[in-house]
């Protein structure tokens, strides 16, 4: 679904995050331009990382539901017949979308908040490593799955997971992200996988 250039956000909803309306506008070709509602935080969550927060997006109705309308557009396109979302943040985009496509949730957490027998992976951050889990009853069934997150820095934890995904028989039918820091350099980490965001960033 594309939007009309000329719509504004909600005006209570930017009131209540000190963003000037005129600041929302649509960007060129229909798109949305996010740029507004994501702030940079600098130093976190350690000394010379910026982080890129996504909760005004949240907090802004119209911001959110454009990113879900953009996602669930990419995954029709992709086949999909199943989605798996990333810890944490991805959960907030990856369930509306599902539930909006009719397909299937499967969630890659952190090792240790999954019950039950789990495969997990380790793998390398922007600022450390990590290991993800999946249950492996959600690993027993061959699908093709769309992994999304809301942001994609190195692209270590979406590799992992695509990789856990692969070596069970699932295929992946791609990336979706609402940011992403290609200058981190992830496409060599998701090399081969379609990778689609909503708005990138080209340095710090």
């Amino acid at each position: 679904m594309r939007y009309d250039n000329r719509k504004k956000v909600n005006a209570v909803a930017l009131a209540a995050l000190s963003i000037p309306a005129d600041r929302a506008i649509m960007g060129n070709m229909g798109s949305y331009n996010l740029d507004w509602a994501i702030r940079k935080v600098p130093d976190f969550p350690k000394p010379g990382i910026l982080f890129y927060d996504i909760t005004g997006i949240l907090a802004t109705p119209e911001a959110f539901r454009y990113c879900i309308d953009e996602l669930s557009e990419q995954t029709r396109e992709s086949g999909a017949t199943a989605i798996a979302g990333i810890e944490a943040r991805g959960f907030v985009f990856a369930s509306p979308v599902a539930e909006r496509c009719g397909l299937p949730l499967i969630l890659v957490r952190k090792k240790g908040k999954l019950p039950g027998q789990t495969v997990s992976r380790t793998f390398s951050l922007e600022y450390g490593a990590d290991s993800i889990e999946i249950h492996t009853s959600d690993l027993q069934q061959p699908r093709r799955v769309l992994l999304i997150d809301d942001l994609i820095a190195t692209g270590g934890t979406l590799s992992a997971a695509a990789g856990i995904f692969r070596e069970h028989g699932s295929e992946v039918a791609g990336v979706s992200a609402v940011v992403g820091l290609p200058f981190l350099k992830y496409g060599e980490a998701l090399t081969g996988f379609s990778v689609r965001t909503l708005i990138n960033y080209d340095g710090e």
